[in-house]
């Protein structure tokens, strides 16, 4: 039940003589009253309101709009006689396959490697206590993206190898997983990587697959690829940590907690590395990215990062460079987005001045159980190989605070339609016309002599009776075909029956 259902109650209730469901809705509904099971379905059943009800509620002053989110006051655990929202394990978002994830931008010089290293733990710090578990940096966060030959310059790369222990010893009691990205040496080669970090260890360390070479890039000058880094090493900080594009990072308690990483412009290749990570197990995917803006792009970002959530059935999340970034050549927006199966979860300001982080909580188990109802990717899987078979998995614990942290997700209304305001009538017309082309079917396929349908006068029955009667139409046959029927109950009222039979006189069916 919900604050608003009690609050509704509680003044009903007030009134001397108490009001009963009945006498409250017909002195207060408007523009109509509102009949007793709607007003019991609010306080008891946890129902919702329409938008211009609540309104009206608020105007009397009942409730507010955010009232109908909130749980009741006195609802109550009656097992352990708690207050809903104790320490119960149940109330830990990890319990259900929850994880708290982010993206972030971080203030940001050219080349000035302490500088970023700083702003890195800022937000990291800002994270932890936000109780994230992972959090996504963009491309290069480290020493900055446009900087052109100094990727090459020895002191730089020193630079870079001793922020990254610094930011390991600052981040050794931080229970947050940060994702970040630097240019590293290797064999005699710079790579542009990825480098994960938990409790002040690198995990591992991911390099980019594909350089971009084209128009206002030139990647290819400064880095080697990682395509065919497959079981390697790299050394840091003194010992060697998994080096490739085939690790995995998993948590071993927390269902589906399993990331992979790719980076920027990996997901415009034709097969985007992620897609076989996907594959083989990752259900968060994590792109950083140092894409620069230019318009329209923002818009490209969202599809391919929409694409990819849905096609490889996944979390994907996106972090692009932003504000102090150079801009002698290119302009930076600091875009970040989460998707999660194809819908927008979260999406963060873009030319912001000032660090930003865009937290949500994503739903592991979800696209676990997803993924085991799909046989197509299953089938993915083993057309590609079992790529699982060859990806190293690189166990972590960031071990988490237990407890209720809340939810930070977007909840639907609506979850089993699009939620797209702005397409709201042609997903209406798509609707309802799937319901008619289905009757129509089904009317050619029996050859009845009459449709029977029971009309109360409410929302469900005259939608059902418009649909019968434009199918009627489309097949050519007289409305009367259709047979309306009243079907008064306990809980008719002069008003609803009467609708009923204005509707059928209007509609013109027998």
């Amino acid at each position: 039940m919900h604050r608003a259902g009690e609050k509704i109650r509680i003044w009903r209730e007030a009134h001397r003589p108490p009001l009963s469901a009945e006498e409250f809705g017909a002195r207060y509904g408007a523009p109509e009253p509102w009949p007793s099971r709607t007003v019991y379905g609010w306080e008891a059943k946890g129902k919702i309101a329409r938008p211009g009800v609540q309104k009206r509620l608020a105007e009397l002053g009942v409730c507010q709009p955010a009232d109908w989110l909130e749980p009741a006051l006195g609802q109550v655990n009656t097992k352990d006689k708690r207050p809903m929202g104790a320490t119960h394990r149940f109330y830990d978002i990890h319990t259900h396959g929850l994880v708290r994830v982010a993206t972030a931008t971080p203030l940001l010089r050219p080349a000035d490697v302490a500088y970023n290293a700083q702003g890195i733990l800022a937000q990291a710090r800002e994270a932890a206590a936000r109780q994230v578990d992972l959090v996504l940096y963009p491309e290069l966060s480290l020493s900055a993206y446009a900087i052109d030959d100094l990727h090459l310059q020895g002191a730089l790369l020193e630079a870079v190898e001793a922020q990254i222990a610094a930011i390991c010893a600052a981040t050794r009691d931080l229970a947050t997983v940060l994702v970040i990205g630097a240019p590293l040496r290797r064999n005699g080669r710079v790579y542009n990587c990825a480098l994960a970090l938990c409790r002040g260890d690198v995990l591992g360390v991911v390099p980019k697959s594909f350089l971009p070479n084209y128009r206002e890039y030139y990647e290819k000058r400064w880095f080697a690829h990682g395509r065919h880094s497959i079981g390697q090493t790299i050394a840091l900080g003194g010992r060697e940590v998994p080096f490739g594009t085939d690790l995995l990072f998993a948590h071993p308690v927390i269902p589906g907690f399993v990331f992979g990483i790719e980076i920027c412009e990996d997901f415009w290749a034709p097969v985007p590395p992620s897609t076989r990570a996907a594959l083989a197990g990752a259900t968060v995917l994590l792109n950083l990215s140092a894409s620069n803006i230019t318009i329209g792009k923002a818009d490209e970002r969202h599809l391919l990062c929409r694409s990819q959530s849905s096609r490889a059935a996944c979390a994907y999340v996106y972090s692009a460079s932003g504000h102090g970034e150079s801009t002698t050549d290119l302009a930076w927006d600091g875009q970040g987005m989460i998707y999660e199966l194809g819908d927008l979860m979260a999406e963060s300001a873009r030319f912001d001045l000032v660090p930003e982080l865009c937290v949500v909580d994503i739903d592991c188990q979800r696209i676990l159980n997803d993924r085991q109802r799909m046989g197509t990717f299953n089938d993915g899987a083993e057309a590609d190989g079992h790529p699982e078979n060859r990806y190293r998995r690189i166990a972590f614990d960031h071990r988490p605070t237990p407890g209720d942290k809340g939810l930070i997700r977007p909840v639907r209304r609506f979850p089993f339609v699009p939620n797209r305001q702005d397409k709201l009538d042609e997903d209406c017309y798509e609707a309802f016309n799937i319901q008619v082309s289905g009757l129509i079917r089904r009317i050619e396929a029996t050859q009845p002599k009459s449709l029977v349908i029971g009309i109360s006068g409410g929302l469900d029955s005259t939608h059902a009776l418009i649909v019968a009667a434009k199918a009627c139409d489309a097949l050519g046959l007289p409305r009367s075909t259709i047979r309306g029927y009243t079907m008064p109950g306990f809980a008719t009222s002069e008003g609803t029956k009467s609708n009923a039979w204005r509707l059928m006189e209007a509609i013109g069916i027998t």
